[in-house]
């Protein structure tokens, strides 16, 4: 036998055909997966495992409160009707976003300056005063 036909039949051996080979473990292996999933299904459905009550829409629990972020408008809206806590918040962050837009005169003065500034800085303590007070009650 020749170098080359002995390079040849070493090579054939050493492939497995896609066919019979790989399709028949690729079967088995969905075939299994399958299995597992229903078999983990039927045990979900037999064997229920509950967290506790069912989730009551119309009864809030007293220790629930909402994330950091919203602890002021969550506080806001225990005083304030729940219409206009609910628009106010959005009114104003519209306000914030077109202001700029609308005051495009020159300043001559510094008197709008710290007027804004005042603003500002009344908002941000009722900001952080508001989350405080959520936080604690």
């Amino acid at each position: 036998m020749s170098e080359s036909s002995l390079e040849k039949t070493s090579d054939a051996e050493e492939t497995v055909q896609f066919y019979p080979d790989h399709f028949g473990l690729e079967l088995r292996v969905v075939v299994g997966i399958t299995i597992l999933i229903v078999a983990i299904g039927i045990m979900g459905l037999l064997l229920p495992v509950g967290l506790g009550a069912p989730a009551d829409p119309l009864n809030t629990p007293a220790h629930v409160k909402p994330e950091w972020y919203f602890l002021a408008l969550y506080q806001l809206l225990k005083y304030i009707p729940k219409t206009t806590g609910a628009v106010l918040p959005v009114i104003f962050v519209l306000i914030v976003t077109i202001w700029p837009f609308l005051d495009r005169k020159p300043e001559t003065t510094h008197h709008a300056g710290r007027v804004r500034a005042i603003v500002i800085i009344i908002g941000m303590i009722l900001l952080i005063g508001l989350t405080i007070w959520g936080e604690v009650s």
